[in-house]
């Protein structure tokens, strides 16, 4: 140890053996008496440390054999025995400790520090590194820039004591409560990050050239740092309040929505049409209830394995939780019914109202991270692996191409593989065929080992202006459930036998969809295009706008007119009759990203032709039609889609303001 001043001191170490493999100094005046979980934190001009040897069999896998930080807070951290009674509760614990510490500091850099030598009662090295990772991500949600010196190394490193008073501080952590593991499945090992290329080459993600892809570096690193916390507010939010779409409910719980005449429209024609196409698919859609008891037998271990927060009431002194997806209906449904071979894949679907996830507070913004939600979920059961695979990729054309009539293209979005290293292995192939269907690289977490009930599962990921990633569309091959909950069918030799499950979401969230295609919008907007929503979810698709009062009766005729010509199919049309000039009630309908308006003067009543102005080019030409032509025009493009009739009234007069 050395100082390079009484107010400055530099630290400069190589570890110790300890019994765990942590790094530990024998700086024994800084810390005495402490107990569990034991914490120093040192306020830093900087830390820099250099990986050497493996202190213990399997150490954690080292992405970088040096790092630095400067401006830091160091927290050297030893999780004690007491810890792994609750190591959840005991994370969170000292990531609050932490946060307290750093707003006195007023520091956002935080360098994690394995650190044995702080205790003589040290938990067990694996217990210890999921403790670790915890506080880690415990951080990184609460928007601080976090780092984590790898585990189970010798390391050598030197830090700069800033030396003020709160520049040394010390801290014990005790565990309360009872563990649970549905906040910890999500972060329990370490992930391996690569890029993989269509032609099957696998990449480290820090050094893939992501030259002409990137989101889907902004993708790569956002998942890779696993922070979730919004910056500032994302665009999407003004624009779904300025639309009427939805808007925040102060009375209600944080992350519930309420939603206007024009949202509701927007989000139940989302909803027709993504169960339409599952129909297609051979959905059987069923309806199953929001809430479940707590202490039934599979229910209780499922909830322990799903990486999830549940809301929790009690009813008749039981406890029950509200459902976060349709899975545990449809597993019980499935487990009482008779299932044969032949029925294979057997699909089973529900539309949610609602799913319930109690996500942390600072990830709550607008649509993209809710707390209720409306989620399609589709479940196929299926015989074998192979069944499986060859299910998961006709899946996987249905999800690409519902995105794509959404209005998500496949260059909106960004794709994630998720396996372990030994499924990847065996079927890398079958992985590389995902990635040349979507044209472009994609990103791979890969684990040692599996914790979770999949072992493969993709999503297709909406990046937005504030670089934050939402994955929509999903599906996941289930390796568990089916035994889980005893579900069986009759094989081909009168056999029982349990079958694996997809689990599927072809749109993701619908709350998630609208925040997509508003994002995409914002993204529009900023490069100087105008924004639209697709014609079909449109809420106003035709604004007539009468030159006086005049010819307020040719516009309803028109729209009548329009009506009759498809009677089985809505062009929502209504009427701007205000007081207010032609000019400002067509700024107002741009305003609205109304796709055609059409003035209505003396020429349109003779001829019953018009110049509708077009919103954008893929809407049509800007020429004159007939009422026909303009039927035809907007019916050829609405036709495949659901059809809801105008949310409001016709007459914008008799309308009410939802928001200022």
């Amino acid at each position: 140890m050395f100082y390079t001043s009484a107010a400055s001191p530099i630290y400069s170490f190589h570890d110790d053996v300890t019994n765990d493999g942590i790094t530990s100094f024998n700086n024994n005046n800084l810390f005495i008496g402490l107990i569990p979980m034991k914490l120093l934190l040192i306020h830093s001009d900087y830390i820099e440390y250099e990986v050497k040897d493996k202190a213990i069999a399997h150490p954690e896998e080292i992405q970088h054999k040096k790092d630095r930080m400067d401006e830091a807070l160091v927290v050297f951290v030893a999780v004690e025995k007491v810890d792994e009674k609750s190591p959840t509760k005991a994370a969170i614990d000292a990531a609050a400790e932490i946060m307290k510490t750093t707003e006195q500091l007023k520091v956002a850099n935080i360098m994690i520090y394995p650190y044995a030598h702080l205790s003589s009662n040290l938990a067990n090295p694996k217990n210890a590194q999921e403790v670790l990772i915890e506080i880690e991500h415990e951080l990184k949600n609460k928007d601080f820039n976090v780092k984590r010196a790898p585990f189970g190394w010798y390391k050598a490193f030197t830090i700069s004591c800033k030396g003020h008073p709160l520049s040394e501080l010390s801290r014990e952590i005790i565990p309360s409560g009872e563990e649970t593991e549905s906040l910890k499945q999500e972060r329990k090992l370490s992930s391996y990050w690569h890029i993989l290329s269509e032609d099957g080459t696998l990449h480290d993600v820090d050094t893939f050239n992501f030259k002409g892809h990137d989101n889907l570096k902004k993708f790569a690193f956002y998942e890779k740092e696993k922070s979730r916390v919004a910056k500032q507010e994302p665009p999407h939010v003004k624009l779904m309040k300025t639309l009427e779409i939805a808007d925040y409910e102060p009375a209600s719980d944080a992350g519930n929505m309420r939603f206007y005449p024009k949202g509701r429209l927007i989000k139940k024609l989302l909803e027709e049409y993504v169960t339409r196409r599952v129909i297609d698919y051979g959905g059987l859609e069923v309806e199953t209830p929001i809430m479940y008891d707590m202490d039934h037998p599979t229910l209780s271990k499922y909830l322990q394995r799903f990486p999830a927060r549940q809301y929790q009431i009690e009813s008749d002194k039981r406890k029950f939780f509200l459902r976060f997806a349709a899975c545990f209906g449809q597993f019980l449904m499935a487990h009482d019914a008779t299932i044969s071979y032949k029925d294979l894949p057997l699909k089973i679907y529900e539309l949610t109202h609602y799913s319930f996830r109690r996500e942390q507070s600072g990830e709550l913004t607008g649509l993209r991270r809710l707390r209720a939600f409306t989620m399609p979920d589709v479940h196929a059961f299926v015989s074998d692996l192979e069944m499986a695979m060859d299910e998961f990729k006709i899946r996987y054309d249905l999800c690409l191409s519902v995105l794509e009539n959404i209005g998500i293209q496949t260059n909106d979005i960004e794709m994630a593989l998720r396996t372990t290293k030994d499924f990847y292995n065996t079927n890398k192939g079958f992985m590389v065929d995902l990635a040349k269907k979507i044209g472009k690289p994609v990103l791979l977490e890969m684990w040692d080992e599996r914790i979770f009930y999949f072992i493969l599962k993709y999503e297709f990921n909406f990046v937005d202006l504030s670089d934050k990633a939402s994955a929509l569309s999903t599906d996941q091959i289930d390796i568990e459930n089916g035994e889980r909950y005893d579900i069986s069918f009759t094989d081909k030799d009168g056999t029982q036998k349990h079958p694996l499950i997809l689990h599927c979401s072809p749109s993701g969230a619908i709350e998630r969809v609208i925040y997509a295609l508003l994002e995409k919008e914002a993204i529009k907007m900023s490069k100087g295009i105008k924004p639209m929503l697709p014609l079909w979810l449109s809420p106003t698709q035709v604004r007539f706008i009468p030159v006086n009062d005049e010819f307020h009766t040719d516009c309803e005729q028109f729209i009548k007119e329009l009506t009759v010509m498809s009677p089985y199919h809505c062009i929502r049309a209504d009427i701007d009759d205000r007081e207010e000039s032609v000019s400002k009630k067509i700024r107002d309908a741009e305003k609205e990203w109304t796709p055609y308006i059409v003035v209505v003067g003396e020429r349109e009543r003779a001829e019953k032709k018009f110049t509708p102005r077009i919103r954008s080019t893929e809407l049509g030409e800007n020429k004159i039609y007939s009422l026909k032509e303009f039927h035809d025009l907007i019916f050829k493009q609405i036709k495949e889609f659901p059809q809801q009739k105008l949310p409001l009234s016709l007459h914008l007069s008799k309308r009410p303001r939802f928001t200022g």
